[in-house]
């Protein structure tokens, strides 16, 4: 199934690369784009923000030898993130963009102090059913999320004493180089970028002020959502160190397939049997939709395959009051044990019926006699 919205783009795309790029090309090219979309540069540009965290998530993929040959063979189903079947997983962008870049951005940018303590974004893989991708849900997820310590009350000291300003940095959080024409600032090894070191860490949480922690949270998944549709929870992925930014939480919504169901962006179709009888005379049968079951008219002389078409028992659109349509596709059951009395009546109904027994059969052979002569 199709999905509608969410529908996340081929890696080589998102970077603009061929399949065949080497190490060298793939990582110019991620420069490019990220240093297009970088959020210091797009102030406040939420699409800019999606853009550069889909661009890293596709070089981290594509820079690892072991994750690009899985996905050359299976595209986004082979999932180098995560199982399908729900899980948690932590993507430090931060991370991969200094690893590049190397910050080169003049000093407007950067990877300073407030960049290195923000946290990482998590990533969880939530499975839901198909009437609840339709409808929506609040389903609650457990997501390892550290909380503050509270040995040293998040302070990161042991004592309890105020950080001091790094001796190696300055206090920015970072080195400068001079490289020719260039400026090139790393963060600073001392103080991990923060621009401050604690004297006398705190055993239990190592300084960091957060300690390993799980967390119950409510998602709120909007009806109409399909297969790969993404769910963003703005400040719920990993605190940053010190009283940081936390980052975001992204929810991935996996849909079960359904017995009956199939579904088309917002159209649902399904396949209901009738007998003989009921499409020769006409009946009225029981339909199942979204909605519970229905009464369908199934007019008199009705072939087998014929759609019939449910108007607003479809998919309910994202964010919308609309819904999609159901299509009812009529399969004619024969019957395989016939009793002697059925046998009988079938044999009269042919006799007397001659060519009118099958119509289709003869409006072909008056197409070929047109055709022929």
């Amino acid at each position: 199934m199709a999905a509608a919205t969410g529908q996340k783009r081929d890696y080589y795309e998102v970077l603009g690369v061929q399949k065949t790029v080497n190490a060298q090309d793939l990582k110019s090219a991620f420069r490019k784009v990220a240093l297009q979309y970088h959020p210091d540069r797009n102030p406040g540009n939420a699409e800019a923000e999606d853009k550069f965290k889909e661009a890293s998530e596709a070089y981290e993929v594509l820079s690892d030898p072991e994750r690009r040959t899985k996905y050359d063979r299976f595209g986004h189903a082979g999932n180098p993130f995560g199982d399908a079947g729900g899980g948690f997983q932590g993507v430090n962008i931060n991370d991969i963009f200094g690893e590049i870049f190397g910050d080169i951005f003049g000093g407007g940018g950067g990877r300073g102090r407030r960049q290195t303590s923000r946290g990482a974004d998590l990533r969880y893989n939530l499975e839901i059913s198909f009437e609840e991708a339709a409808f929506g849900c609040r389903p609650k997820v457990t997501i390892p999320r550290p909380k503050k310590c509270d040995t040293c009350t998040g302070s990161g000291s042991k004592s309890g004493a105020a950080p001091r300003q790094c001796s190696a940095c300055g206090g920015s959080g970072e080195l400068r180089y001079t490289q020719g024409f260039f400026a090139v600032s790393r963060p600073c090894g001392d103080c991990g970028g923060t621009g401050a070191t604690i004297p006398d860490p705190c055993a239990k949480c190592r300084g960091s002020g957060k300690i390993p922690s799980e967390e119950v949270i409510e998602v709120a998944i909007p009806g109409g959502v399909d297969n790969g549709t993404r769910v963003r929870l703005g400040g719920m992925g990993e605190p940053g160190d010190r009283g940081g930014p936390a980052g975001d939480l992204y929810v991935t919504v996996i849909v079960r397939e359904h017995p009956l169901f199939q579904r088309e962006e917002y159209e649902v179709f399904c396949e209901v049997p009738v007998s003989f009888t009921q499409a020769a005379l006409g009946a009225k049968i029981d339909v199942p939709t979204l909605d519970g079951k229905v009464k369908m008219t199934i007019p008199q002389g009705t072939q087998s395959g014929k759609v019939f078409r449910l108007r607003g028992k479809g998919i309910p659109h994202l964010h919308s009051q609309q819904r999609g349509d159901q299509h009812v596709r009529v399969i004619i059951e024969t019957p395989t044990e016939l009793s002697s009395k059925q046998r009988e009546l079938l044999e009269r109904f042919a006799e007397v019926s001659g060519e009118e027994t099958h119509p289709q059969s003869k409006s072909f052979f008056d197409k070929v006699k047109e055709l022929f002569g």
